[in-house]
């Protein structure tokens, strides 16, 4: 029988980090080298929004440069991890049993949201990864419905990982020192990981201050929510890693 895989969200940070990634580098590295090998990654990137979830069904997807006026050799970086088609079928058959609608798409690749972190992660890419769309416009409850529909796949050898941004307001970068809001953020999403809050977690933009500033937008935040989901009902929740970048940018990571 196969052991439960945890659940991760990681905070991609710029396109850049897949050249220089600083400080969060060892912290991905370590990150796989502590966790059972997965038969698959299945990673909900921030960078792919459909209105309904839509898997990536290619055999060899193609590596996304998804991002423009950035250093010629950052578009010269392949990750050729294989697909898995079979997962990808899998996941839209879990989905439809809980009433969501979902589709695959044989055309879609990796975008930078996906292989930036997998770069690191299993550098050697030769783990099968299926992308999985995020639906901005259902917002963060039905991304935890989402990662609860896909939560079986823990126990079929499949690691399930949201790939976002805790906070992501990116008219606030600077060269200063860590803005207030962020670091307030940041310490209200964890009591509420922490304590199991998710209804609440998901009702940010209502019930703190800093929501709006911190994700004008939802998408960098919606992977977290499919990482929850996805966890163990009784999850220990552990923070990797809570750096925050240009002022603004906060880059946590979290196994549950």
């Amino acid at each position: 029988m196969k052991k439960t895989l945890p659940t991760l969200f990681l905070s991609h940070g710029s396109p850049m980090h897949a050249l220089q990634p600083g400080e969060v580098r060892h912290v991905w590295e370590k990150l796989a080298r502590g966790l059972p090998r997965p038969q698959a990654v299945l990673i909900a990137s921030a960078h792919w929004e459909t209105k309904i979830a839509t898997l990536t069904a290619s055999e060899k997807p193609e590596t996304i440069h998804d991002f423009y006026g950035f250093p010629k050799p950052l578009y010269q970086i392949q990750y050729p991890a294989p697909g898995a088609p079979e997962l990808a079928a899998r996941a839209v058959e879990l989905l439809g049993q809980k009433n969501i609608p979902a589709a695959t798409d044989p055309g879609r690749g990796l975008d930078h949201g996906a292989w930036s972190p997998l770069l690191y992660l299993y550098p050697q890419a030769d783990v099968p990864v299926v992308q999985i769309s995020v639906q901005t416009g259902l917002g963060p409850k039905h991304h935890l419905e989402l990662g609860r529909a896909l939560a079986p796949l823990a126990d079929e050898g499949v690691l399930i990982l949201g790939s976002g941004h805790l906070t992501h307001n990116l008219g606030d970068r600077s060269n200063g020192e860590p803005t207030a809001y962020a670091r307030e953020f940041q310490d209200w999403v964890k009591q509420r990981i922490d304590r199991h809050a998710l209804d609440e977690l998901a009702d940010y933009r209502k019930l703190t201050p800093n929501g709006v500033r911190a994700h004008p937008t939802d998408e960098h935040f919606l992977p977290l929510f499919v990482a929850l989901g996805a966890a163990r009902q009784d999850y220990q929740a552990e923070r990797l890693y809570d750096g925050i970048e240009m002022g603004a940018l906060a880059m946590d990571a979290y196994l549950f």
